[in-house]
């Protein structure tokens, strides 16, 4: 009986131990409804930003509106998406943009990656080197595409009539001859050091030791570049193409001051087609109609580089 009542005082004690024990702290809940009020003004702002041209845009490309006319405000609906379609350039517009974009993401990516291999090695002057390299890209379109035109490729006074002139060969019009392919050079000489300073970025990343290791067994220079150097570079790669994409698809200073669109619609792209719309003919229900269609046909070509090219990105290494 002794022992039954020692017990029950035993389990008395426990039970009054357990019932004074302190609870554990609950977890303090985020202040959700704060941050949803503080970031609301920016968002709301954004959307405003972004709205109130989208809207407009879509409700002059509705309605007839030119400036030589501004009391004929009829609704036409599609009428405008209809003839900017149906236009002569608009087909060439088309081309040119996806000719322009493709090359010169071909030769920055080409030459881009070749010459950060090159100067990646240690040499004298190696900074000197890389600052004249990049340079460029600090430039101005207008004022670059001004330099291209008047002493480059200038049939006259420019620098490559003057080789010409040089080796008894007659000097060539670039801008009435090969007028595109003009402008890609401009466009790619522009872009090219961006994609060089963002290769040898990645190239100071690269393991040295694993390079050895190649070298110790038995690895030429060809085999290390592309076994080591090009898959390490594939993000960088990536980088500059969704970038320059970007860029490249409203592309205008470099048309408007070299060429014009000219002669005819050789170097016409879908940006400069909007502006000669717009501003030349005075068309801005055409126009707007134009630029959202080259907003549709930047989604899909933004659908696409995020699924195909931003995949890369997220992929581990």
């Amino acid at each position: 009986m002794g022992t039954s009542i020692t017990m029950s005082n035993t389990n008395q004690h426990n039970a009054s131990a357990a019932s004074t024990k302190t609870p554990l702290p609950t977890p303090l809940k985020p202040r959700k409804s704060l941050g949803s009020f503080l970031v609301t003004p920016s968002v709301l702002i954004l959307l405003v930003w972004m709205i109130v041209p989208l809207a407009m845009t879509i409700y002059f490309s509705l309605i007839r509106y030119n400036l030589l006319y501004p009391g004929d405000n009829e609704l036409v609906w599609l009428e405008n998406f209809e003839f900017f379609v149906t236009d002569d350039g608009f087909f060439a517009g088309i081309s040119n943009t996806l000719i322009l974009v493709g090359s010169v993401l071909v030769i920055t990516v080409a030459m881009g990656v070749g010459i950060s291999v090159l100067i990646n090695s240690s040499f004298w002057g190696q900074g000197i080197v890389r600052v004249l390299l990049i340079s460029p890209f600090f430039i101005m379109p207008t004022v670059s595409s001004l330099v291209w035109k008047n002493l480059i490729f200038h049939p006259v006074s420019g620098v490559l009539a003057a080789i010409w002139q040089f080796f008894g060969a007659t000097p060539i019009d670039w801008f009435t001859t090969y007028p595109l392919l003009s402008i890609i050079i401009i466009v790619a000489w522009q872009w090219l050091p961006f994609a060089i300073l963002l290769f040898v970025t990645a190239l100071q990343s690269l393991d040295q030791e694993q390079q050895e290791a190649a070298r110790l067994d038995g690895a030429g220079s060809w085999s290390i570049f592309y076994y080591l150097t090009l898959p390490h570079l594939a993000r960088p790669i990536a980088v500059v193409v969704m970038i320059e994409t970007i860029f490249l698809l409203s592309l205008f200073a470099e048309i408007f001051t070299t060429t014009g669109g000219g002669p005819g619609y050789e170097t016409t792209n879908l940006a400069y087609l909007i502006y000669s719309q717009a501003l030349l003919q005075f068309d801005v229900g055409m126009a707007s109609a134009g630029g959202l269609i080259a907003v549709i046909l930047a989604n899909i070509a933004a659908f696409f580089l995020v699924r195909v090219i931003g995949k890369n990105l997220t992929d581990k290494p």
